[in-house]
């Protein structure tokens, strides 16, 4: 199985290599991508730089244009499009059906993987992007159980991506346009769900108040861990109850150390780490453990089991310091 390591940055990019990333996934420096925040990504010289720095260690080099275009803007994707076939990448992750469309009939070269975005999750749209655009390998949405991802693998003409470790979209992803109500920008054509220029912490006696917008959507202790803020993952009173609460979701971090075999043997060929808007400590740290916890397993499959400090590494860097399966334990079909 491929671990495909985030890079937001150069130094990102280098040390998910040095760590054991088979693979690393980045985005050009503008809105064509869905982490598009100030002082990350990559202008098309780091670009060449990284995609240099990346097959020379003999690995593999991903570029994320997975936004979907802006009426009357479109050329800004498709010279995305052009600059990564001419820089020679691995392969082009994208979600809309014109862009799929202008890469694969004039790139036939170069392979294309359905992002996350495009929240395909069933036999019929697998085979639709696969007959109309030849994809090769489909990010799988992190809505589906366990159990939805063996019969998928079953049938699916095409490889299988999965979210390994990272921050949770809870939402129907490519979908999602709840932040689009609190900052007037869709995530899926501005690239952030939370624009940074939006985001504010604001200190009110013992408390810290975070607010998008304006718009007040957590609290809490001055000493307490909290994640980068989304509308999703605040805190909210209701008519019920004026304890504010997360009502949709908590902030946690994805980690399917234990789901291992079971993600190989549903014949998942990529696992995908989350964080490119992460620190490069983050990527290195979270680039290791999962380095030495595929190479356990692919040295003795029957014997592997997830070792504590595996778990208590991944602890540290996550969001909110605590860790779920989030869908993949649920039994919903």
């Amino acid at each position: 199985m491929e671990l495909l390591c985030p890079a937001g940055n150069l130094a990102s990019l280098k040390v998910a290599l040095n760590a054991g990333a088979d693979a690393v996934y980045l985005g050009l420096k503008n809105d064509t991508n869905a982490r598009s925040f100030a002082g990350l990504n990559f202008t098309p010289e780091k670009l060449a730089q990284a995609a240099k720095l990346t097959q020379q260690a003999g690995k593999k080099i991903f570029l994320t244009i997975n936004t979907f275009p802006k009426p009357g803007e479109e050329q800004r994707w498709y010279q995305a499009i052009d600059l990564a076939a001419d820089t020679g990448v691995d392969a082009l992750i994208m979600a809309d059906l014109s862009l799929l469309d202008y890469a694969h009939s004039r790139y036939p070269h170069l392979p294309l993987h359905l992002s996350v975005q495009a929240s395909a999750t069933n036999l019929g749209a697998l085979s639709l992007y696969k007959q109309e655009f030849n994809i090769d390998r489909v990010v799988l949405p992190r809505v589906l159980s366990m159990k939805q991802v063996r019969d998928l693998s079953k049938v699916t003409p095409v490889d299988l991506e999965v979210f390994a470790f990272g921050s949770l979209c809870i939402m129907a992803e490519g979908r999602c346009h709840l932040s689009s109500y609190v900052t007037g920008q869709s995530p899926n054509t501005g690239g952030s769900c939370s624009p940074a220029k939006h985001v504010r912490w604001q200190d009110v006696g013992d408390s810290q108040q975070t607010r998008l917008n304006d718009v007040l959507i957590d609290q809490s202790g001055k000493d307490e861990q909290m994640g980068y803020p989304v509308v999703c993952k605040g805190r909210y009173t209701t008519s019920d109850s004026q304890e504010a609460s997360h009502l949709l979701e908590s902030p946690t971090s994805l980690n399917t150390l234990s789901l291992l075999p079971e993600l190989a043997k549903a014949r998942v060929v990529s696992l995908k780490i989350e964080g490119r808007q992460r620190s490069p400590a983050y990527v290195e740290q979270v680039t290791r453990v999962w380095r030495q916890a595929i190479d356990t397993y692919l040295n003795d499959p029957a014997a592997y089991t997830t070792q504590a400090q595996w778990d208590q590494a991944l602890a540290k860097v996550s969001e909110g310091q605590v860790t779920t399966l989030g869908a993949y334990e649920r039994t919903w079909q």
